[in-house]
Order: structure tokens, then C-alpha cells, then sequence
């Protein structure tokens, strides 16, 4: 093993940037870039806190994140699992990154920034589903924005339906719960009344 150990290091094996690699950096959101956040359906978000890092998925119909002004987004937090890792690691440390992908685009785009929670009762209504209003907005402030190289997409074909697998040939969510919690919970019964359970509470 031989490891890098100092960014003069780094830098000798990694040199040469391109000119279209800062170009392309901004510390707002654009004509063009506001096109890719209103198409994406999906974004993984990265935190940080005291505990650790985070990287959480955030999923929605394609243009969830709104778009307040040319500096700021806003996200709604949607039912999830209650753990709030990332809401946790917010309010001690502002700091996010943002990655959003759009299915059968190899473009993807990134946003870095600092965030805060928002409760105001009508941002939360401004956001609601089915009448289910989120219990509070992720508010963005964007400091960097970017899109990034298409060649993680492309060399994984990540959008290739041939390439797609069958969740058979992977454990379940309750076949993972009943082996870590020595059969407490998950297991059979936790499979099969997953989908109606997550049917009920998506907003």
C-alpha cells in the first residue's frame, strides 16, 4: 500500500484542470441549472455532525425542490423513518451537499451550501401533498453550484434497463432486520405488509 499523505502528493498524480471544469462553477442558480433541478425527481444529500457524516436520499416527482430565488432552495421533508440523521447534523452544522440525478440523463448536478429548518405554517402548507403538509423545509442557502461529468453514469450504465436487477436476488428489508435484531422485528410479515404500510404514509 502506498498512500498519499499531503496535497502536494495529490496534486502531482491529478494535474491539469481543464478549463470547463471551474467554468462551469457558479454560486448561483442559473437559466440552465434551474432546468436540471425542476427535472430531477431524485437527490442524495450530504451532512455533517458531531457523530459523523451523513448521505441521505431524497425522493420525489421531478421538480420537488423549489426553486425560492437564484441563491436559495427549498426541500420538504417527507415521511421517512424518524432517525432525522441529517436534520440532527443541520442544526448543529449548516453545511450540505446536494446531488441530483435525472433518470436517463448521464448529467448530474450538484449544489453546496449551508442550510437551515424552517416550521413557518405556511411555507409547510405551500409544500403540501394530498393535503399532508411536511413537518419542515430544508431552506438552502447555495454557496457553490455545478454540474458534474458524465462519465460515473455512463461507465455504470446506471440508466441501462439491461443492466437492471431483480430485487430476488437480494435480501429483503425483513430477512435484513430479522438477522441483526435476532428475529425481534422485520421477517416475513414485515415484507408483506410493507407496501400497503408505505401506501398509507408516503406524504
Amino acid at each position: 500500500m502506498s498512500r498519499i499523505t499531503s496535497i502536494e502528493q495529490l496534486e502531482a498524480i491529478y494535474s491539469g484542470v481543464a478549463e470547463a471544469s471551474t467554468a462551469k462553477v457558479t454560486d448561483r442558480i442559473t437559466p440552465e441549472y434551474r432546468r436540471l433541478i425542476e427535472g430531477s425527481p431524485f437527490v442524495a444529500l450530504a451532512t455533517s455532525g458531531p457523530e459523523g457524516l451523513d448521505c441521505s436520499p431524497r425522493g420525489d416527482l421531478a421538480g420537488f425542490v423549489r426553486i425560492h430565488d437564484d441563491r436559495t432552495l427549498m426541500i420538504p421533508d417527507r415521511r421517512g423513518n424518524n432517525r432525522v440523521d441529517s436534520l440532527r447534523n443541520i442544526v448543529r452544522d449548516p453545511r450540505v451537499a446536494l446531488l441530483f440525478l435525472i433518470p436517463g440523463v448521464n448529467t448530474t448536478f450538484r449544489v453546496n451550501g449551508r442550510a437551515f429548518l424552517d416550521t413557518d405554517r405556511t411555507l409547510l402548507d405551500s409544500f403540501a401533498v394530498e393535503e399532508k403538509a411536511p413537518r419542515s423545509v430544508m431552506v438552502v442557502e447555495v454557496e457553490e453550484a455545478y454540474f458534474q461529468c458524465a462519465r460515473a453514469l455512463i461507465r455504470s450504465e446506471l440508466w441501462n434497463s439491461k443492466n437492471h436487477r431483480s430485487p430476488k436476488e437480494f435480501p429483503t428489508p425483513g430477512q435484513v432486520l430479522a438477522a441483526l435484531s435476532e428475529d425481534r422485528v422485520g421477517g416475513e410479515a414485515y415484507d408483506r405488509e410493507w407496501p400497503q404500510r408505505a401506501a398509507k404514509t408516503m406524504w
